[in-house]
Formats: C-alpha cells, sequence, structure tokens
C-alpha cells in the first residue's frame, strides 16, 4: 500500500510527525557573524539550531512573565494577611537557620 502524500513529496508521517513551519526573517549582518561564529565553535549546529534555540528562549521567559503577572494579579486582589506574612518570615528564617554555612 503507498503512503499518502502532503504537497507533492512531502510524506504524510513526515507532515505529521515533524509539525513545523519555515519562516523567513532578515537579521543584521553583525547579528549573522556572531551566529555563524558560535556554530564554527560548536555551540550550535546549523543556524537554524540556533535561532530555534533562541526563540525556546524568549518564548519561555515569556510565558514566566505571564506566570509571575499572574501572581502578582493574584496578590493585588487578595493581599497577603499579617498573619501569611508572619508565616512567611518564619519560614525563611528555618530555612536559612538549616543551611549548613
Amino acid at each position: 500500500m503507498k503512503r499518502a502524500r502532503i504537497s507533492g513529496d512531502i510524506p504524510y508521517w513526515y507532515a505529521r510527525d515533524v509539525a513545523s513551519r519555515q519562516i523567513a526573517v532578515r537579521i543584521p549582518t553583525e547579528l549573522v557573524d556572531e551566529l555563524d561564529a558560535l556554530i564554527a565553535v560548536g555551540t550550535y549546529e546549523s543556524r537554524a539550531d540556533a535561532v530555534r534555540a533562541g526563540l525556546e528562549a524568549v518564548t519561555a521567559l515569556e510565558r514566566r512573565r505571564q506566570t509571575d503577572q499572574s501572581i502578582l494579579d493574584g496578590y493585588a486582589r487578595t493581599p497577603p494577611t499579617s498573619s501569611d506574612q508572619d508565616s512567611a518570615v518564619a519560614s525563611l528564617r528555618d530555612a536559612i537557620a538549616e543551611e549548613p554555612w
């Protein structure tokens, strides 16, 4: 049985398993030179790997920023009580006292 193909020569399994999209971006020459230097020393295997790593870092940072903002918003809606603050300080003191410095 012949496997289905998507868009000409792309096998169906590839389109299904390697769900990715190609994008084109313009990057300043100096940045491309720095990127190529990272590839030359083995930090990344290719420009695509480096760009992918950068995008993953940026999106992870943004997700953390959004999570932090949600926490701040929650505390703004329901501020901690003085009892909550006292418990937090006591917990912090205990943690510091347990440090083996």
